[in-house]
């Protein structure tokens, strides 16, 4: 898997090279903090990494499209394992496509969506791990909103916020209510962006 993301990260390198007039691109780390809506538990506990790699088109005015190809670790976090619920651990690529809009100097406010495919899962309690029923759904679909701080011509520090708009495993008991079919990833990150090219 990480020949993979490896492999996705130098084609951006290389598109961003060839469209050099145009397009920008670098790379991306960071942390993320997150909770699964649903699971019985509260609080954005699960602290996970981010990385990968992005490149971007320069619109009118400093404006720009962004796309990134993304390694993010999701899930929920018990700080109170003994109480037995379990905790859920979920590494997703995240596929990230946005419109980034200036709003003054070195200031930019992001807002995009983003297809996730699931390659790991894996749940816990107090004893161990257990299995996983239901399954956790192959992909999952957010959007995201946040915010752009230019800190240098290279550097970029961002935050942003993103939330599920599929569900992505059905509650235990298999009970759904008007809009809610399920559990849901809420997440909120922040992350360096280091221009490249």
């Amino acid at each position: 898997m990480l020949k993979k993301i490896g492999a996705c990260f130098l084609l951006l390198i290389m598109v961003s090279d060839v469209m050099a007039q145009k397009f920008q691109g670098g790379i991306v780390s960071g942390l993320s903090t997150s909770q699964v809506s649903g699971d019985l538990l509260s609080g954005f506990n699960k602290i996970g990494l981010i990385a990968g790699g992005y490149i971007k088109l320069e619109l009118q005015q400093k404006n720009y499209l962004q796309f990134e190809i993304i390694y993010c670790e999701k899930g929920s976090s018990n700080p109170d394992l003994d109480n037995n619920i379990a905790e859920i651990s979920l590494s997703y690529i995240d596929i990230p496509l946005s419109i980034n809009i200036e709003q003054k100097n070195n200031i930019s406010i992001q807002l995009g969506v983003f297809p996730s495919v699931l390659i790991k899962s894996k749940m816990n309690d107090f004893y161990g791990n257990i299995s996983i029923d239901p399954k956790f759904n192959k992909y999952d679909f957010s959007i995201f909103a946040g915010v752009n701080y230019k800190l240098t011509s290279k550097i970029i520090l961002n935050t942003k916020i993103s939330n599920s708009i599929i569900a992505i495993r059905p509650h235990i008991s298999n009970v759904t209510q008007g809009i809610n079919k399920g559990q849901y990833n809420t997440m909120l990150s922040f992350s360096i962006y280091y221009q490249i090219s």
